[in-house]
């Protein structure tokens, strides 16, 4: 064999050798990682491309989520309901009311004639009465107004390992059925809060609460089955208030579920569990998020329980109510607190506000509206009375 063929026969084996050695290289990788998945439950690809399976990519939290929840959740792990729940109930808290009321002994006492006119007493009573969570570590708690509403009664809260913690004061939000309460020696984590205004109906959602103040701790499920709905809630005897813009939800929310979180898949919390419909089943409200967002952002930056209060309850005129009866859709007004911004500037019941600054009622709630607001701000009201339109300047006064 001369040199230029032995040249030949060396350029012809290379790529040959190259190829072999590739091949030889992938069998061996293949069956590396075969014996150590099989014998020693390795998962080398697992390492080297950071997979992450369909149940752990549904949980994803966003960036903001920097609570126990959220680091549970980054912590790569599979999770599931249960997952969420467990973590998310180290900031779920029971309200717990104690206050005197009176009693009456049917036996105490007989008048002259035999009959039964009994005895007064009074007594302490301490039960449980709603839900609650933690939004800041340091102390800050939010439920609903209704379950605080006593402004006679003290209050502490319970978290799961049933440790007490005394309520020191009370924020009770006048236009959402809403209040933030402040407990001292706070050691509990905080819930991440997300973004109510991004939901689209049909995510899933838990609900976690005291159902029927009796049994702490409650975990049910479901899916967002509404946006945007405005109801009428009770308290079953003379109490109403109209809440507006509220999340339909088809998770079991009872009576002292309210006030506790409704949390979506990524476990942030985006509603605040308020009402249950009396007339069907599996039909909850809860108040979004981001309304609670503001109150604590004025709070953080303000040092006090105080934003700007506009002084009327209202229903909205639907579109179809509006044409008719010939007036203006918009917020008709039944009530106005005495002393109020709205009475000092003239409100009276029966006038229906159109728009404020500008912003028309049939886009945007007044309540959106007056909570973009600070205290002591000039507001225009353009409102409806005695079939014409006038307009009135407001000055924001405080909720307390």
């Amino acid at each position: 064999m001369n040199k230029s063929e032995e040249i030949h026969t060396n350029s012809s084996l290379k790529p040959f050798l190259l190829g072999l050695s590739i091949s030889l290289l992938v069998i061996i990788s293949f069956l590396f990682g075969a014996m150590a998945d099989r014998v020693f439950v390795i998962k080398p690809l697992d390492y080297l491309l950071k997979r992450t399976s369909q149940a752990t990519s549904d949980f994803q939290p966003s960036e903001k989520n920097n609570s126990l929840l959220g680091e549970f959740i980054n912590s790569g792990e599979s999770l599931s309901v249960a997952d969420v729940a467990e973590v998310a109930s180290e900031s779920v808290v029971t309200v717990s009311i104690k206050t005197q009321q009176r009693i009456i002994d049917p036996f105490s006492s007989f008048g002259p004639f035999g009959f039964n006119f009994g005895q007064e007493s009074i007594q302490e009573i301490e039960r449980d009465i709603g839900s609650g969570f933690v939004v800041d570590e340091e102390g800050l708690v939010v439920t609903n107004r209704h379950v605080v509403s006593d402004a006679s009664a003290t209050y502490k809260v319970i978290d799961k390992n049933d440790q007490e913690y005394e309520v020191v004061d009370i924020y009770r939000d006048p236009l959402n059925d809403l209040a933030i309460l402040k407990i001292e020696n706070a050691n509990l984590p905080s819930l991440a809060l997300g973004d109510s205004d991004s939901l689209r109906v049909g995510e899933g959602v838990i609900a976690i609460g005291t159902a029927l103040g009796e049994f702490r701790h409650t975990v049910t499920t479901g899916v967002i089955s509404g946006l945007g709905r405005g109801i009428t809630a009770g308290n079953g005897f003379s109490e109403f208030e109209s809440l507006e813009n509220v999340i339909q939800t088809d998770a079991a929310i009872n009576p002292g579920n309210s006030g506790g979180p409704l949390i979506n898949m990524s476990g942030e919390v985006i509603g605040v569990n308020v009402a249950v419909s009396a007339a069907a089943e599996n039909v909850g409200f809860a108040l979004p998020i981001n309304v609670v967002k503001a109150s604590i952002e004025n709070f953080n930056n303000t040092g006090q329980f105080d934003r700007p209060f506009l002084g009327v309850s209202y229903m909205m005129i639907s579109k179809e109510a509006a044409m008719f009866n010939e007036v203006p859709q918009g917020g008709y007004i039944q009530t106005v607190v005495e002393g109020s911004a709205a009475d000092e500037a003239g409100l009276k019941p029966g006038d229906i506000i159109v728009d404020v600054d500008g912003k028309s009622l049939k886009d945007e709630s007044l309540a959106s509206i007056i909570n973009s607001k600070q205290i002591g701000d000039r507001v225009k009201i353009t409102f409806w009375r005695e079939d014409e339109k006038r307009e009135v300047t407001v000055v924001l006064k405080s909720a307390q």
